[in-house]
């Protein structure tokens, strides 16, 4: 939902009313992950996409019926045994896909998620998605059809809007929140009034997280590269070094900042101030050990999510016995991808880059980053 977003609040201001259809659920091979959107405007005008063109077509129709009717639809696309090409994913995935109408007098609160979005603070969805008569069957003491397309939005520590019980928001409000933390959307499932072992409501949570940080440590052309394909991956990206005339704004105009600073003094700055997560990628490319040493011996003590490092195999073996003389573990070590990237045989920065990006995404999603003709199996791993 984040490349439609924008869209979607535009045309939420101008008082028009839209149809958005956003994959709540994926199995096997879906071709796009959970919050995935497509929206339909009254004009016929589409944007986003759900499957990358495998039924889109048939979206379409179900999104202008909604748009029409108000009334949501919640759809299973998978392959056909009939006819795998008809309305099916001809990758073999199964998704569901949550089509509803949106407009300010249905949602009035969208403006909460775009202001979070605004000032650069996480955000959560909460929408239901399927409702049932209730869990034991016929206590419900709000109609299921009534409950669909109810929301909250989670904003810090704000909860606006309602799902139908004060249970059940406080339960979905908190799980909501793991998920922000995590970055992840996904589905809930709860008993009407928000019992964790029941079933009958069915909430997804899209979650509006900050984006990932990439930190890069060395003002050098292959960061320049390295920032560029960062930025393109959707990382908020940081290149920082000690030299004031190699670090300027005009050299990086990828990077959302350029710091002049002691790598391993800009890192611990912003360990303490809660600036790095879990999720944060660290690539040192300075390759002189009175830069590389201590910032790499500060980020491999942090659970951030990838740590690579540039470098020869001569600057490899003298950068991990300098690293264990000051203390680095074995396993802290072995997180360590260094010489950085995969084996692609580049040689320019910007295949450097490639190689990097592809190390990066392939730990994020556990990848063997081997060639997908060698390999059986799905091509999309699950979330």
């Amino acid at each position: 939902m984040h490349d439609v977003f924008d869209e979607l609040h535009r045309r939420w201001r101008s008082g028009e009313s839209v149809a958005l259809a956003t994959v709540v659920a994926t199995w096997r091979s879906a071709p796009q992950p959970p919050g995935a959107a497509m929206l339909v405007a009254g004009d016929g005008t589409v944007t986003g996409s759900v499957s990358g063109g495998c039924v889109e077509a048939d979206l379409y129709e179900r999104a202008r019926r909604v748009l029409d009717t108000g009334t949501p639809e919640l759809t299973r696309y998978g392959v056909s045994d009939d006819d795998a090409y008809a309305v099916g994913l001809t990758c073999g995935g199964v998704l569901d896909v949550f089509v509803e109408r949106v407009d300010a007098a249905g949602f009035p609160t969208l403006d909460e998620v775009a202001s979070a979005r605004r000032a650069g603070k996480p955000a959560a969805l909460v929408t239901c998605v399927a409702a049932d008569a209730g869990d034991p069957p016929g206590v419900d003491p709000v109609d299921p059809a009534q409950r669909l397309g109810r929301r909250l939005v989670l904003t810090g520590d704000r909860v606006v809007g309602s799902l139908g019980s004060e249970r059940l928001d406080a339960a979905a409000a908190a799980d909501a929140l793991g998920l922000l933390a995590a970055g992840r959307s996904g589905v809930l499932r709860y008993g009407y009034d928000g019992q964790r072992r029941g079933s009958g409501v069915s909430l997804f949570v899209a979650a509006y997280a900050t984006p990932p940080r990439m930190i890069v440590f060395g003002a050098i052309d292959f960061a320049a590269a390295v920032a560029r394909i960062g930025a393109f991956l959707g990382y908020r990206v940081t290149v920082c070094d000690a030299r004031p005339v190699f670090a300027t704004a005009r050299r990086f105009p990828d990077a959302d900042e350029v710091v002049v600073d002691w790598p391993h003094r800009y890192l611990r700055a912003e360990l303490d101030a809660g600036r790095v997560d879990g999720r944060t990628v660290i690539c040192v490319l300075t390759h002189d050990p009175r830069f590389d040493v201590p910032v790499l011996e500060l980020a491999l003590r942090h659970p951030v999510a990838y740590v690579g490092a540039m470098g020869s195999r001569r600057t490899h073996d003298e950068r991990r016995k300098r690293l264990r003389e000051a203390g680095v573990t074995a396993e802290q070590l072995a997180r360590l991808a260094s010489p950085i990237g995969l084996d692609l045989g580049g040689r320019t920065p910007e295949e450097t880059a490639v190689s990097v990006a592809a190390q990066i995404v392939a730990g994020r999603w556990g990848g063997s980053g081997r060639p997908l003709a060698d390999l059986p199996g799905p091509i999309h791993r699950p979330g």
